[in-house]
């Protein structure tokens, strides 16, 4: 019995319609004449509409896809060991993990401090992904804050084998880093793909050790391709620097930093960097591109620095609605009304100090480029400028608007 009583999509003759032939044809009940024509059987009937309609939906199905054709079919592409055209999507996550699995490791960072207590906390915990091999060494790409402030430094294999790793160099603007370890029985290494082709939607896989769980994996989309945010470099509250990222809702946690953010082409198309942690907040997390990184990560491993041009001033923005100028101090810098934005100068060294700079002067302009925050002069900086270049600067003090040139050295390490 059927949930509406009825036998729409039976074969089989209706029970109503049963009871009414019978009725009709019963003893002592009239008989209409029979036709001489035999009938077909139900289950020839049955037959019949079952391979009608396998042969119309085939046709449908084949006119609306636009595969009816008498050429071959084509064998899916196949990078590495994914197949690109592969039906299954889930399936593609799985051969891309494990595609990129034994190449992303788990890093321990035992800090100084906690160096004789031998004590591991979260902070302690991150990723990395091992992006070559060379002279006997596999190199390691992870970020800057995983290992800042390390004492030793050690690397886990997705096989459980722990290894000592060795700082290559550091960037703290770029928050990138590169470690090297011994590269025997390394058999596997991340293929790097080009962030600059990510398109907005693309599924991705984010690898790591979040809280300690090492070889996790999460999935996700590509939420934003090239999303700018601020960042604060000195952690002090104040945005000194802006990183360009990419925006996924790939779940990232603690310990996820410098893990790979990966296409299902298997490739590493980012390094997990962050997430926001805020009440109300999920999937925001965020990965710096990989195009980016290899940048980073090449100079990194052949000079085990960044060189960036240094102008050498401790300052502080004119107009920061986050740290407002008091009023008094605005009016000891005695600028015209037309003065909005600028940085003061709150010390200068190195090469800001030979030129003559000094306390409350309000620097505007780098050779005719408007300056409005200590942001806009870093970058303007690093991004502008090389080592050895004269940049003029345009600058009030007292009141009085004057210029100075200076030349740039090398930014020392802290």
């Amino acid at each position: 019995m059927g949930l509406f009583d009825d036998d729409f999509y039976s074969t089989k003759i209706s029970r109503r319609r049963s009871r009414m032939h019978e009725a009709s044809s019963g003893s002592g009940g009239h008989k209409w004449p029979r036709r001489s024509r035999r009938g077909l059987a139900t289950w020839q009937v049955a037959m019949i509409c079952s391979v009608a309609s396998a042969v119309t939906a085939v046709l449908l199905f084949s006119l609306v896809t636009g595969q009816l054709t008498h050429e071959k079919a084509e064998s899916p592409a196949v990078i590495g060991k994914v197949a690109a055209s592969s039906g299954d999507p889930y399936d593609r996550i799985i051969q891309a993990a494990a595609l990129v699995r034994p190449a992303v490791v788990s890093i321990i960072n035992h800090k100084e401090d906690n160096k004789e207590l031998n004590i591991l906390d979260e902070s302690a915990l991150g990723s990395g992904v091992i992006y070559k091999k060379d002279d006997g060494k596999a190199f390691i790409i992870t970020n800057n804050h995983v290992i800042e402030g390390a004492g030793k430094l050690e690397v886990v294999t997705v096989n459980g084998e722990t290894r000592k790793a060795t700082l290559v160099g550091a960037d703290k603007v770029s928050d990138i880093a590169v470690l090297s370890i011994d590269a025997e029985g390394i058999k596997t290494v991340a293929q790097i793909g080009d962030s600059s082709k990510l398109r907005l939607g693309e599924t991705v896989i984010a690898i790591g050790n979040p809280l300690g769980l090492g070889d996790t994996l999460t999935s996700g989309i590509v939420s934003y391709t090239e999303r700018t945010i601020p960042v604060s470099l000195n952690q002090d509250g104040v945005y000194d620097w802006e990183q360009e990222v990419i925006q996924t809702d790939a779940a990232i946690n603690e310990g996820n930093s410098g893990g790979a953010l990966v296409d299902l082409n298997g490739k590493v198309i980012g390094i997990n960097t962050m997430k926001i942690s805020d009440t109300g907040v999920e999937g925001l997390g965020f990965a710096i591109p990989a195009n980016h990184v290899m940048e980073t990560a090449d100079e990194l491993a052949a000079k085990g620095k960044i060189a960036r041009s240094y102008l050498g001033v401790y300052s502080v923005d004119l107009n920061n609605p986050y740290v407002p100028l008091a009023e008094d101090q605005r009016k000891e810098l005695k600028l015209p009304d037309s003065v909005k934005d600028g940085v003061v100068v709150l010390d200068a060294v190195g090469p800001a100090k030979v030129a003559g700079l000094q306390l409350n002067d309000v620097i505007t302009k780098f050779d005719n480029q408007s300056i409005t925050s200590t942001l806009s002069l870093r970058k303007y900086l690093y991004d502008h400028t090389k080592i050895g270049d004269e940049l003029k600067i345009t600058f009030y003090r007292n009141g009085e608007v004057k210029q100075v040139t200076v030349k740039l050295l090398e930014k020392p390490e802290e």
